[in-house]
Protein backbone atom coordinates (compact mmCIF):
# COMPACT_ATOMS: atom_id res chain seq x y z
CA UNK A 1 0.00 0.00 0.00
CA UNK A 2 1.26 3.18 -1.27
CA UNK A 3 0.44 6.76 -0.03
CA UNK A 4 -0.80 9.73 -2.28
CA UNK A 5 2.70 11.70 -2.00
CA UNK A 6 4.41 8.05 -3.05
CA UNK A 7 2.30 7.69 -5.49
CA UNK A 8 3.22 11.01 -7.23
CA UNK A 9 7.02 9.74 -6.53
CA UNK A 10 6.07 6.68 -8.70
CA UNK A 11 4.73 9.03 -11.22
CA UNK A 12 7.60 11.35 -11.69
CA UNK A 13 9.87 8.24 -11.55
CA UNK A 14 8.18 6.18 -14.21
CA UNK A 15 8.00 9.91 -15.92
CA UNK A 16 11.69 9.83 -16.23
CA UNK A 17 12.32 12.74 -13.63
CA UNK A 18 14.58 11.84 -10.49
CA UNK A 19 14.96 15.16 -9.45
CA UNK A 20 10.52 15.48 -8.59
CA UNK A 21 10.90 11.91 -7.09
CA UNK A 22 13.73 13.63 -4.65
CA UNK A 23 11.77 16.71 -3.87
CA UNK A 24 8.63 14.66 -3.30
CA UNK A 25 11.05 12.15 -1.01
CA UNK A 26 12.18 15.30 0.72
CA UNK A 27 8.74 16.17 1.42
CA UNK A 28 7.64 12.80 3.06
CA UNK A 29 11.01 11.40 4.77
CA UNK A 30 10.22 11.88 8.40
CA UNK A 31 5.99 10.77 7.67
CA UNK A 32 7.12 7.32 6.07
CA UNK A 33 8.48 4.32 7.35
CA UNK A 34 11.53 3.57 5.38
CA UNK A 35 10.24 0.25 4.46
CA UNK A 36 7.29 2.06 2.35
CA UNK A 37 9.80 4.29 0.53
CA UNK A 38 12.45 1.60 0.52
CA UNK A 39 10.84 -0.25 -3.32
CA UNK A 40 11.01 3.32 -4.85
CA UNK A 41 14.18 4.38 -3.78
CA UNK A 42 15.65 0.95 -5.47
CA UNK A 43 14.75 1.72 -8.52
CA UNK A 44 15.88 5.22 -8.33
CA UNK A 45 19.21 4.06 -7.15
CA UNK A 46 19.61 1.05 -9.70
CA UNK A 47 18.60 3.53 -12.58
CA UNK A 48 21.66 5.35 -11.26
CA UNK A 49 23.64 2.58 -10.77
CA UNK A 50 24.38 3.33 -7.20
CA UNK A 51 24.73 -0.37 -6.41
CA UNK A 52 25.13 0.03 -2.50
CA UNK A 53 22.31 2.02 -2.54
CA UNK A 54 20.05 -0.35 -4.34
CA UNK A 55 21.42 -3.33 -2.36
CA UNK A 56 20.26 -1.83 0.88
CA UNK A 57 17.14 -0.49 -0.21
CA UNK A 58 16.04 -3.90 -2.05
CA UNK A 59 16.41 -5.66 1.55
CA UNK A 60 13.88 -3.65 3.18
CA UNK A 61 11.69 -3.91 0.08
CA UNK A 62 12.20 -7.54 0.61
CA UNK A 63 10.91 -7.55 4.14
CA UNK A 64 14.36 -7.11 6.23
CA UNK A 65 13.92 -5.75 9.51
CA UNK A 66 15.89 -5.25 12.31
CA UNK A 67 18.83 -2.33 13.20
CA UNK A 68 21.43 -3.68 11.11
CA UNK A 69 18.97 -3.70 8.05
CA UNK A 70 18.31 -0.47 8.64
CA UNK A 71 21.82 0.76 9.55
CA UNK A 72 23.26 -0.26 6.18
CA UNK A 73 19.96 1.25 4.21
CA UNK A 74 20.35 4.65 6.02
CA UNK A 75 24.65 4.80 5.79
CA UNK A 76 23.98 4.21 1.60
CA UNK A 77 21.71 7.30 2.17
CA UNK A 78 24.24 9.34 3.71
CA UNK A 79 27.00 7.99 1.28
CA UNK A 80 24.63 8.96 -1.94
CA UNK A 81 23.94 12.89 -0.39
CA UNK A 82 19.79 11.71 0.43
CA UNK A 83 20.81 11.97 4.10
CA UNK A 84 17.24 13.04 4.51
CA UNK A 85 15.94 9.47 3.95
CA UNK A 86 19.11 8.50 6.24
CA UNK A 87 17.32 10.07 9.20
CA UNK A 88 14.05 8.09 10.30
CA UNK A 89 15.80 4.87 9.06
CA UNK A 90 18.62 5.21 11.65
CA UNK A 91 16.34 7.11 13.90
CA UNK A 92 14.32 3.55 13.85
CA UNK A 93 17.49 1.44 13.81
CA UNK A 94 18.76 3.35 16.94
CA UNK A 95 15.55 2.55 18.68
CA UNK A 96 15.64 -0.88 17.49
CA UNK A 97 19.06 -1.21 19.29
CA UNK A 98 18.29 0.15 22.39
CA UNK A 99 15.42 -1.88 22.82
CA UNK A 100 17.83 -5.17 21.95
CA UNK A 101 20.22 -3.70 24.90
CA UNK A 102 17.18 -3.40 27.12
CA UNK A 103 16.39 -7.14 25.80
CA UNK A 104 19.93 -8.30 26.62
CA UNK A 105 20.06 -6.97 29.92
CA UNK A 106 16.92 -8.28 31.49
CA UNK A 107 18.31 -11.67 29.74
CA UNK A 108 21.25 -11.36 32.16
CA UNK A 109 19.12 -11.00 35.10
CA UNK A 110 17.27 -14.31 34.02
CA UNK A 111 13.65 -12.80 33.40
CA UNK A 112 13.91 -14.71 29.83
CA UNK A 113 14.82 -18.17 30.67
CA UNK A 114 17.92 -18.98 28.25
CA UNK A 115 17.48 -15.86 26.13
CA UNK A 116 20.54 -15.07 24.09
CA UNK A 117 22.23 -11.37 25.17
CA UNK A 118 22.05 -9.20 21.93
CA UNK A 119 25.37 -6.98 20.93
CA UNK A 120 25.32 -3.18 21.36
CA UNK A 121 25.09 -1.48 18.32
CA UNK A 122 24.06 1.63 19.26
CA UNK A 123 27.29 3.56 19.13
CA UNK A 124 27.56 3.09 15.05
CA UNK A 125 24.44 4.01 14.40
CA UNK A 126 24.30 6.84 16.31
CA UNK A 127 27.17 8.25 14.53
CA UNK A 128 25.67 7.90 11.20
CA UNK A 129 22.78 9.39 12.69
CA UNK A 130 24.43 12.59 14.02
CA UNK A 131 25.80 12.30 10.42
CA UNK A 132 23.02 12.77 8.52
CA UNK A 133 21.50 15.17 10.92
CA UNK A 134 24.41 17.30 10.29
CA UNK A 135 24.49 17.02 6.50
CA UNK A 136 20.72 18.60 6.79
CA UNK A 137 21.63 21.08 9.53
CA UNK A 138 19.64 19.49 11.93
CA UNK A 139 22.33 20.05 14.70
CA UNK A 140 19.66 20.49 17.46
CA UNK A 141 18.56 17.28 16.67
CA UNK A 142 21.62 15.39 16.55
CA UNK A 143 22.73 17.06 19.74
CA UNK A 144 19.42 15.90 21.53
CA UNK A 145 20.11 11.86 19.92
CA UNK A 146 23.67 12.01 21.05
CA UNK A 147 22.21 13.27 24.86
CA UNK A 148 19.56 10.65 24.92
CA UNK A 149 22.27 7.88 24.89
CA UNK A 150 25.34 10.24 26.62
CA UNK A 151 26.31 7.09 28.88
CA UNK A 152 28.01 5.37 26.41
CA UNK A 153 29.45 8.00 24.35
CA UNK A 154 33.33 8.27 23.78
CA UNK A 155 35.01 11.42 24.38
CA UNK A 156 36.13 11.53 20.72
CA UNK A 157 34.10 11.29 18.51
CA UNK A 158 30.57 11.52 20.22
CA UNK A 159 31.54 13.63 23.24
CA UNK A 160 33.35 15.63 20.30
CA UNK A 161 29.79 16.20 18.47
CA UNK A 162 27.90 16.36 20.97
CA UNK A 163 29.94 19.73 21.99
CA UNK A 164 29.59 20.31 18.09
CA UNK A 165 26.32 19.80 17.31
CA UNK A 166 25.67 22.46 20.36
CA UNK A 167 27.67 25.13 19.25
CA UNK A 168 25.85 24.92 15.96
CA UNK A 169 21.89 24.69 17.10
CA UNK A 170 23.77 27.94 19.27
CA UNK A 171 23.24 26.05 22.71
CA UNK A 172 27.12 27.52 23.85
CA UNK A 173 26.56 26.95 27.30
CA UNK A 174 26.34 22.77 26.23
CA UNK A 175 29.02 23.13 23.76
CA UNK A 176 31.69 24.42 26.27
CA UNK A 177 30.86 22.54 28.98
CA UNK A 178 31.14 19.13 26.44
CA UNK A 179 34.43 20.42 25.36
CA UNK A 180 35.89 21.53 28.64
CA UNK A 181 34.83 18.09 29.57
CA UNK A 182 37.02 15.74 27.03
CA UNK A 183 39.93 14.42 27.51
CA UNK A 184 43.48 15.86 25.02
CA UNK A 185 42.49 14.80 21.80
CA UNK A 186 44.44 12.85 19.38
CA UNK A 187 46.70 14.42 16.54
CA UNK A 188 43.48 13.29 14.30
CA UNK A 189 40.71 15.13 16.12
CA UNK A 190 42.88 18.23 17.68
CA UNK A 191 41.95 20.17 14.78
CA UNK A 192 38.35 19.98 14.94
CA UNK A 193 38.16 20.72 18.88
CA UNK A 194 40.70 23.33 18.14
CA UNK A 195 38.21 24.60 15.43
CA UNK A 196 35.14 24.50 17.94
CA UNK A 197 37.02 26.41 20.87
CA UNK A 198 38.11 29.19 18.60
CA UNK A 199 34.60 29.30 17.61
CA UNK A 200 33.46 29.46 21.06
CA UNK A 201 35.71 32.11 21.85
CA UNK A 202 34.82 34.13 19.16
CA UNK A 203 31.40 33.90 20.52
CA UNK A 204 32.04 35.31 23.56
CA UNK A 205 33.60 38.35 22.16
CA UNK A 206 30.64 38.88 20.33
CA UNK A 207 28.47 38.79 23.31
CA UNK A 208 31.13 41.05 25.33
CA UNK A 209 31.10 43.44 22.92
CA UNK A 210 27.74 43.99 22.56
CA UNK A 211 27.73 44.40 26.36
CA UNK A 212 30.28 47.43 25.65
CA UNK A 213 28.52 48.90 22.29
CA UNK A 214 25.66 51.32 21.95
CA UNK A 215 22.47 50.39 22.35
CA UNK A 216 19.49 51.19 20.70
CA UNK A 217 17.41 52.45 23.44
CA UNK A 218 19.66 55.19 23.35
CA UNK A 219 19.01 55.79 19.63
CA UNK A 220 22.88 55.68 18.71
CA UNK A 221 21.97 52.43 16.76
CA UNK A 222 18.88 50.66 15.06
CA UNK A 223 17.04 48.39 16.92
CA UNK A 224 17.81 45.00 15.69
CA UNK A 225 18.41 41.18 16.32
CA UNK A 226 20.18 41.04 19.84
CA UNK A 227 23.73 39.17 20.76
CA UNK A 228 24.08 36.25 19.39
CA UNK A 229 20.25 35.70 18.94
CA UNK A 230 18.74 33.28 16.65
CA UNK A 231 18.35 36.40 14.00
CA UNK A 232 21.99 37.73 14.87
CA UNK A 233 23.44 36.45 11.22
CA UNK A 234 26.59 38.91 11.24
CA UNK A 235 27.53 37.77 15.26
CA UNK A 236 26.92 34.37 14.45
CA UNK A 237 28.88 34.77 11.16
CA UNK A 238 31.71 35.83 13.14
CA UNK A 239 31.28 33.46 15.32
CA UNK A 240 31.57 30.48 13.57
CA UNK A 241 33.87 31.65 10.30
CA UNK A 242 36.27 34.54 12.09
CA UNK A 243 34.82 36.64 9.46
CA UNK A 244 32.76 40.23 9.17
CA UNK A 245 29.56 40.20 6.94
CA UNK A 246 29.69 43.36 5.43
CA UNK A 247 26.60 43.27 4.41
CA UNK A 248 23.06 42.06 5.28
CA UNK A 249 20.51 41.65 2.67
CA UNK A 250 17.27 43.82 2.70
CA UNK A 251 14.81 41.19 1.52
CA UNK A 252 13.02 38.99 3.10
CA UNK A 253 14.27 39.21 7.03
CA UNK A 254 11.04 38.31 8.12
CA UNK A 255 10.37 35.53 5.52
CA UNK A 256 13.10 33.38 7.20
CA UNK A 257 16.50 34.76 4.56
CA UNK A 258 17.06 36.85 7.86
CA UNK A 259 19.84 38.58 6.24
CA UNK A 260 21.05 36.00 3.25
CA UNK A 261 20.11 36.11 -0.33
CA UNK A 262 18.44 33.21 -1.99
CA UNK A 263 18.92 33.79 -5.76
CA UNK A 264 20.91 37.17 -6.72
CA UNK A 265 21.44 38.90 -9.82
CA UNK A 266 24.63 40.81 -8.89
CA UNK A 267 24.96 44.27 -9.80
CA UNK A 268 27.89 46.75 -10.05
CA UNK A 269 26.21 48.78 -7.57
CA UNK A 270 26.31 45.80 -5.02
CA UNK A 271 29.79 45.08 -6.16
CA UNK A 272 31.26 48.54 -5.07
CA UNK A 273 28.91 48.83 -2.08
CA UNK A 274 30.71 45.75 -0.98
CA UNK A 275 33.87 47.47 -1.72
CA UNK A 276 32.63 50.46 0.27
CA UNK A 277 31.86 48.43 3.22
CA UNK A 278 35.61 46.60 2.94
CA UNK A 279 36.95 49.89 3.37
CA UNK A 280 34.91 50.60 6.74
CA UNK A 281 36.20 47.48 7.87
CA UNK A 282 39.65 47.94 7.44
CA UNK A 283 39.32 51.33 9.00
CA UNK A 284 37.46 50.28 12.00
CA UNK A 285 39.65 47.40 12.90
CA UNK A 286 43.23 49.42 12.11
CA UNK A 287 44.14 47.27 9.52
CA UNK A 288 46.86 48.72 7.43
CA UNK A 289 47.78 47.24 4.23
CA UNK A 290 49.84 47.90 2.47
CA UNK A 291 48.67 46.10 -1.60
CA UNK A 292 46.46 44.40 -3.10
CA UNK A 293 46.58 40.95 -3.96
CA UNK A 294 45.10 40.02 -7.31
CA UNK A 295 44.05 36.05 -7.98
CA UNK A 296 43.77 34.96 -11.58
CA UNK A 297 40.84 34.49 -12.62
CA UNK A 298 39.05 37.54 -14.51
CA UNK A 299 36.23 38.18 -11.94
CA UNK A 300 38.61 38.41 -9.15
CA UNK A 301 41.12 40.30 -11.16
CA UNK A 302 38.61 42.66 -11.76
CA UNK A 303 36.94 43.12 -8.02
CA UNK A 304 41.10 43.32 -6.98
CA UNK A 305 41.65 45.94 -9.38
CA UNK A 306 38.52 48.49 -8.54
CA UNK A 307 39.62 47.63 -4.79
CA UNK A 308 43.19 49.06 -5.18
CA UNK A 309 41.71 52.05 -6.78
CA UNK A 310 39.44 52.67 -3.96
CA UNK A 311 41.50 51.71 -1.31
CA UNK A 312 44.14 53.58 -3.03
CA UNK A 313 47.08 51.14 -3.11
CA UNK A 314 49.03 49.37 -5.32
CA UNK A 315 47.97 46.21 -6.99
CA UNK A 316 50.22 42.73 -7.58
CA UNK A 317 49.51 39.38 -8.39
CA UNK A 318 49.13 37.38 -5.63
CA UNK A 319 51.81 35.81 -4.11
CA UNK A 320 51.35 33.49 -0.94
CA UNK A 321 53.42 34.52 2.08
CA UNK A 322 52.45 38.50 1.23
CA UNK A 323 52.24 40.01 4.59
CA UNK A 324 49.93 43.39 5.17
CA UNK A 325 47.82 42.89 1.72
CA UNK A 326 44.47 42.53 0.92
CA UNK A 327 43.04 39.23 -1.33
CA UNK A 328 40.09 39.92 -3.29
CA UNK A 329 37.80 37.44 -4.73
CA UNK A 330 35.03 37.81 -6.75
CA UNK A 331 33.29 34.06 -5.71
CA UNK A 332 35.83 31.31 -3.65
CA UNK A 333 34.08 28.52 -4.91
CA UNK A 334 35.35 29.37 -8.28
CA UNK A 335 38.00 26.57 -8.53
CA UNK A 336 39.23 27.06 -11.88
CA UNK A 337 39.66 30.84 -12.19
CA UNK A 338 41.37 30.60 -8.57
CA UNK A 339 42.72 27.08 -8.30
CA UNK A 340 43.21 24.49 -5.40
CA UNK A 341 46.75 25.38 -4.88
CA UNK A 342 46.24 28.82 -4.39
CA UNK A 343 42.97 27.62 -2.09
CA UNK A 344 45.17 25.93 0.21
CA UNK A 345 47.44 28.47 0.36
CA UNK A 346 44.93 30.69 1.43
CA UNK A 347 44.11 28.75 4.15
CA UNK A 348 47.07 29.88 6.02
CA UNK A 349 46.77 33.34 6.68
CA UNK A 350 50.42 35.71 6.12
CA UNK A 351 50.78 38.51 8.81
CA UNK A 352 48.29 41.30 8.63
CA UNK A 353 46.77 39.59 5.03
CA UNK A 354 42.77 40.02 4.71
CA UNK A 355 41.01 38.01 2.11
CA UNK A 356 37.45 39.51 1.16
CA UNK A 357 35.06 37.42 -0.84
CA UNK A 358 32.32 39.74 -2.46
CA UNK A 359 29.61 36.65 -3.03
CA UNK A 360 29.77 33.67 -0.75
CA UNK A 361 27.93 30.88 -1.07
CA UNK A 362 26.15 29.39 2.00
CA UNK A 363 24.34 26.32 1.24
CA UNK A 364 28.15 25.54 -0.28
CA UNK A 365 30.33 26.90 1.43
CA UNK A 366 33.81 27.70 -0.07
CA UNK A 367 37.13 25.90 0.89
CA UNK A 368 38.14 28.62 3.41
CA UNK A 369 36.14 31.06 4.64
CA UNK A 370 37.29 35.07 4.15
CA UNK A 371 37.90 37.58 6.84
CA UNK A 372 35.51 39.69 4.76
CA UNK A 373 32.53 38.89 3.13
CA UNK A 374 30.61 40.91 1.28
CA UNK A 375 27.37 39.18 0.83
CA UNK A 376 25.94 35.40 1.68
CA UNK A 377 24.05 34.21 -1.42
CA UNK A 378 22.49 30.66 -2.08
CA UNK A 379 23.04 31.19 -5.98
CA UNK A 380 24.54 34.82 -7.56
CA UNK A 381 24.47 35.59 -11.20
CA UNK A 382 27.57 38.19 -11.36
CA UNK A 383 26.73 41.79 -13.13
CA UNK A 384 29.37 40.37 -16.53
CA UNK A 385 26.55 37.42 -16.69
CA UNK A 386 23.03 38.61 -16.79
CA UNK A 387 20.11 36.48 -17.13
CA UNK A 388 18.65 36.60 -20.58
CA UNK A 389 21.30 38.72 -21.83
CA UNK A 390 24.94 38.32 -23.68
CA UNK A 391 27.46 37.84 -21.33
CA UNK A 392 29.77 40.50 -20.99
CA UNK A 393 33.35 39.50 -22.49
CA UNK A 394 35.55 42.69 -21.68
CA UNK A 395 38.45 42.03 -20.22
CA UNK A 396 38.88 42.57 -16.03
CA UNK A 397 40.17 45.69 -16.73
CA UNK A 398 36.80 47.67 -18.17
CA UNK A 399 34.62 45.47 -15.49
CA UNK A 400 36.56 47.83 -12.76
CA UNK A 401 36.16 50.92 -14.41
CA UNK A 402 32.32 49.87 -14.27
CA UNK A 403 32.23 48.94 -10.65
CA UNK A 404 34.05 52.23 -9.64
CA UNK A 405 31.62 54.29 -11.25
CA UNK A 406 28.57 52.56 -10.14
CA UNK A 407 26.42 54.27 -7.30
CA UNK A 408 27.12 52.39 -4.21
CA UNK A 409 23.82 53.60 -2.30
CA UNK A 410 22.25 50.68 -0.21
CA UNK A 411 19.15 49.09 -1.34
CA UNK A 412 16.32 49.82 0.79
CA UNK A 413 15.30 46.68 0.13
CA UNK A 414 11.20 45.64 1.31
CA UNK A 415 10.67 47.71 4.14
CA UNK A 416 10.41 44.54 6.58
CA UNK A 417 14.53 44.26 7.19
CA UNK A 418 15.91 45.73 9.99
CA UNK A 419 18.65 48.80 8.67
CA UNK A 420 21.72 47.52 8.51
CA UNK A 421 24.52 50.90 8.40
CA UNK A 422 27.49 51.79 8.06
CA UNK A 423 27.41 52.94 12.02
CA UNK A 424 26.67 49.13 13.19
CA UNK A 425 29.49 47.47 10.76
CA UNK A 426 31.74 50.03 12.03
CA UNK A 427 30.77 49.61 15.81
CA UNK A 428 30.70 45.93 15.69
CA UNK A 429 34.23 45.58 13.55
CA UNK A 430 36.28 47.56 16.09
CA UNK A 431 34.11 45.72 18.58
CA UNK A 432 35.85 42.24 17.82
CA UNK A 433 38.63 43.40 16.04
CA UNK A 434 41.07 41.66 18.48
CA UNK A 435 39.76 38.25 17.39
CA UNK A 436 39.59 38.89 14.05
CA UNK A 437 42.48 37.61 11.56
CA UNK A 438 43.48 35.03 14.14
CA UNK A 439 43.66 31.06 13.41
CA UNK A 440 43.56 29.39 10.15
CA UNK A 441 40.71 30.11 7.44
CA UNK A 442 38.95 27.16 8.37
CA UNK A 443 35.81 25.75 6.38
CA UNK A 444 32.38 26.21 8.16
CA UNK A 445 30.11 23.76 6.45
CA UNK A 446 27.33 24.62 8.25
CA UNK A 447 25.38 27.81 8.23
CA UNK A 448 24.82 27.57 12.02
CA UNK A 449 21.76 28.70 14.21
CA UNK A 450 20.20 31.20 12.12
CA UNK A 451 17.20 29.47 10.02
CA UNK A 452 16.74 30.30 6.90
CA UNK A 453 13.82 29.73 4.04
CA UNK A 454 16.69 27.46 2.14
CA UNK A 455 15.44 25.97 -1.01
CA UNK A 456 17.20 22.53 -2.63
Amino acid sequence: MTTPSLDTAWRHLEAGDPHAVLRELRSLADDVPAAQVAPLVQRLAADSDFDDLAEAAGRLAAGATGPVALYKYGYACVERGVPYLAVPALAEALRLAAAEVREGEKAKRGLFGRSKPQPDNRLPILGELASAYEDEERHAEAAAALRGHETILRDWPERYLLAYNALMSGDRTTARATLDGLSGPDDQWRPAADRVRRALDRADAVESAAAGMPSAASGSTPPGPGPLSHQDLRGWHFALTGGLLATLSPYGFAAGMTGRYAFVQDSYELCRHGLERLRLVLEATGARPRSVSLLPGRADRALGLAAADLLGLPAQPYRPGTEQTVVVAYDLNDIDGIGPETLAALRERAVGEVLYEHATCWTDTPPVSADVNGLLGQTVAPPWQMLGGEPDERPAEALAAEILAADPVQDEGDGDTPPDPDEALAAFAHAVRDRWLTGPRDRCRSSGPVPSSRFR
